[in-house]
């Protein structure tokens, strides 16, 4: 019986998008372990999307179903209009207000103007630390999915 009423209790995790230009790979790898630790479902396109997907339909269907995104900014990334795009998602779609969560993992000249009202995390100059900033951020907007 008690186990009942555990399961109808249990809260299923957040669904995170991950966003990020490939040279970023191995932060983004980083970032994804610490959240699938801490009970985030994370979608990550290095690890869902294999050779030969449809990128355009995995990427639509995994932004369709976040219920936050996590978009990691670097020069390489302000440069990409697929990153852009993603963001201009997340921005125009009601569920991620206050879950779309910008993350500097590289020095950027300038935070872009359309960001400039979200809170921007760092990542470094401590990975681990900046993680853990993260994950409390996701947590504080854990109530809002």
């Amino acid at each position: 019986m008690w186990c009942q009423v555990l399961a109808r209790t249990t809260i299923p995790p957040v669904r995170v998008f991950l966003s990020y230009h490939h040279k970023d790979e191995a932060i983004a790898e980083q970032i994804r372990k610490v959240l699938e630790r801490e009970d985030f479902k994370v979608w990550d396109p290095k690890v869902q999307l294999l050779p030969g997907a449809d990128w355009n339909k995995a990427v639509s269907s995994a932004l369709k179903s976040a219920q936050a995104m996590i978009v990691l900014l670097s020069p390489d990334a302000l440069d990409s209009p697929w990153l852009r795009r993603e963001i201009d998602y997340a921005l125009g779609e009601s569920r991620f207000e206050g879950r779309l969560i910008p993350v500097i993992v590289r020095a950027v000249p300038k935070i872009p103007w359309i960001l400039d009202k979200l809170e921007v995390l760092y990542l470094r100059p401590d990975i681990k630390r900046g993680s853990r900033r993260i994950v409390r951020a996701l947590k504080r907007k854990k109530s809002a999915a």
